[in-house]
């Protein structure tokens, strides 16, 4: 029963609400999404240093995946993280 007066109201409510005009359209210019936005930040030292390790790590385990000598269960981010503080140690 509640059910059915609740399904009675939702449709008279949807029925009773202004539909928007698709014809209505707005004459100003649009922004585009490049002028909205702040410029881009420059990535610091850091940033590229890690990116250029990650990039180091990722063609590694791209090697030892094809070769066969990934530690058995071994997933990308724990060979990251090892491969990364080798990277960052120097060895």
């Amino acid at each position: 029963m509640y059910r059915r007066i609740l399904t009675a109201v939702t449709a008279v409510a949807l029925l009773a609400a202004p539909l928007p005009s698709l014809a209505q359209t707005s004459t100003a210019p649009a922004t585009t999404t490049t002028e909205a936005k702040k410029p881009k930040r420059e990535p610091t030292p850091g940033q590229l240093a890690a990116r250029e390790r990650q990039k180091k790590c990722a063609a590694e385990w791209k090697q030892a995946k094809a070769d066969g000598k990934v530690e058995k269960g071994m997933k990308w981010p724990q060979y990251w993280s090892a491969c990364n503080k080798r990277l960052k140690a120097g060895t």
